[in-house]
């Protein structure tokens, strides 16, 4: 199938494995492997549904890109498969129709599309029953299940609940959005409630989906200053200090309601922090009402783009230390080259050590960039959505893309690729001895996986594998060009094996490159 694929042009397209134009070379270093430095076991890779599942969920095209190995026709393209193993399925807040017939209905945004409202179950708070058609409607937010269940059956074994705000008429205000001065905005007599739908949903979806939610998580950025009732999406502020635990109330009603529907096994996540800063503050105060041992998993999100990697270094020592399981469930941003993309997730894998990563929306439209005033897609496939508030719409691929980039598929897929294809789920994350390079280790098959982001200058990379007992032979080797100026020419292009010399492997870098290297017969 890789010699039907055709390279996407981007901007003045070079021929594939040509290089930019000559800049002086980095100099050679060596990275020694480690496999006695193990940081656990890989749980995989995913994405949220949400927004875009919302419009596009019943695209089965979509499904076999995100969530299987092969290669798929897309358009006139033909793409590699991610293979996505985790999905984060969004727990609605929104809903057009009254609590009841002639009663209060929920206050939207006047900003928010349609799009971006997520439908809930839970109609009005008479009945917490969820046979009562009154008080309950399964009918809603039908696309969104139709992607959930594709990605089970192509293979998604990770299926983690999250809710961005509590259904409108929890709300204070009635408004999913947030509060008009961006304070708390779940009124207290709610938290029970709130825990409540978050159980009844998780049971409903065992017994009638076909869908076992390994965690659920009851808050997204909830220490975020951003949710108010203009918001452009759902959101709300839920404290987590001493003098408002919040927080560790609902977390405290969601075990209770998680086991008393035969539950135990589904974990609580938390607290899914815009910042790695933000999420060590509020996992220090979960020894508030002593939450910490109720709480299985911390998720962060990955958004404090000036860290160096101390705030990422800090809050894994802190999860670490406790024996929780951490995730990053949410990266995103603009930059289509995918450059970006590549280092913050290998500063990520060498700082955080998280056990999963996902991104947030792969399939996105055009934002503008504040600083160039140009605009650029956020997403890994390329969309336009309709902004109409009352009727949620869109179509795949873009009218007038950013000069050089394609119209349906952004460069950043095929740097992902070049990650999610071939650092497998039961892989383990072993030292790499670099921050630019993820080292995964699969024990069964004794493969080893090398993949390495170079930056703005050529680079020789020695490979020292001296560790292992043996080291058998490369057995391919991948590369995607990634350049800022959007000169392009690889993207996820087979590349010529180095030669092993003993337990030494050269390589050659070119500028903006990410490179992964298979390498079979290892063992440590």
């Amino acid at each position: 199938m890789t010699t039907r694929r055709r390279l996407l042009g981007l901007g003045a397209a070079v021929a594939a494995g040509s290089v930019l134009a000559p800049t002086p070379a980095a100099a050679a270093y060596t990275t020694r492997i480690d496999p006695a430095r193990d940081y656990g076991r890989w749980q995989g890779w995913g994405a949220s549904l949400s927004w875009w599942a919302n419009v596009f969920g019943r695209n089965s095209t979509l499904a076999d890109l995100f969530y299987t190995t092969r290669w798929v026709d897309y358009y006139d393209h033909v793409l590699p498969g991610l293979g996505l193993n985790v999905v984060r399925y969004n727990l609605g807040a929104s809903m057009r129709q009254p609590a009841w017939p002639g009663g209060p209905r929920m206050v939207t945004s006047p900003n928010i599309p349609a799009f971006r409202q997520m439908q809930g179950y839970w109609v009005n708070w008479r009945s917490a029953d969820p046979a009562n058609t009154r008080s309950w409607n399964w009918s809603n937010d039908a696309e969104q299940r139709s992607m959930l269940r594709m990605a089970r059956d192509r293979g998604a074994d990770l299926f983690q609940m999250f809710s961005v705000s509590p259904i409108w008429w929890m709300c204070k205000n009635h408004n999913p959005s947030g509060a008009a001065d961006g304070s708390d905005n779940l009124q207290s007599w709610n938290y029970d409630q709130h825990a409540r739908y978050l159980a009844i949903v998780a049971k409903y979806a065992r017994d009638r989906w076909g869908i076992t939610f390994d965690s659920v998580e009851p808050f997204n950025e909830p220490s975020r200053d951003g949710h108010h009732a203009s918001f452009r999406a759902e959101g709300c502020r839920i404290s987590a200090t001493a003098a408002l635990p919040a927080q560790q109330r609902v977390i405290h009603h969601l075990r209770r309601e998680l086991d008393t529907r035969g539950l135990s096994d589904v974990v609580i996540a938390a607290s899914d922090e815009m910042t790695y800063t933000g999420a060590n503050r509020t996992w220090d105060r979960m020894t508030i009402l002593d939450t910490r041992p109720l709480i299985g998993q911390v998720n962060t999100h990955g958004y404090q783009l000036t860290d160096d990697g101390t705030a990422r270094s800090a809050l894994y020592r802190n999860v670490h230390a406790s024996g929780k399981r951490l995730w990053q469930t949410e990266y995103g941003e603009q930059y289509e080259h995918g450059l970006y993309l590549a280092y913050r997730l290998a500063l990520d894998m060498w700082r955080l050590h998280p056990t999963a990563w996902c991104y947030w929306q792969p399939v996105d439209g055009q934002v503008k960039d504040e600083e160039s005033g140009t605009k650029l897609s956020w997403g890994l496939l390329k969309a336009t959505y309709s902004w109409d508030r009352t009727t949620k719409g869109g179509t795949l691929g873009e009218a007038n893309p950013y000069p050089g980039t394609d119209r349906y598929v952004t460069n950043k897929y095929f740097v992902l690729a070049q990650y999610t294809r071939h650092i497998r789920p039961g892989m383990r994350i072993i030292d790499s001895g670099s921050k630019s390079t993820v080292a995964a280790y699969d024990a069964l098959r004794r493969r080893l996986v090398l993949v390495t982001v170079r930056g703005n200058t050529p680079q020789k990379v020695t490979f020292d594998l001296s560790r292992f007992r043996t080291v058998g032979s490369v057995v391919r080797r991948r590369v995607t060009d990634a350049a800022p100026d959007y000169r392009i020419g690889r993207q996820y292009a087979v590349a010529p094996n180095p030669p092993l010399r003993g337990k030494q492997l050269t390589v050659d870098f070119s500028a903006n490159s990410i490179q992964t290297i298979v390498i079979d017969n290892v063992r440590p």
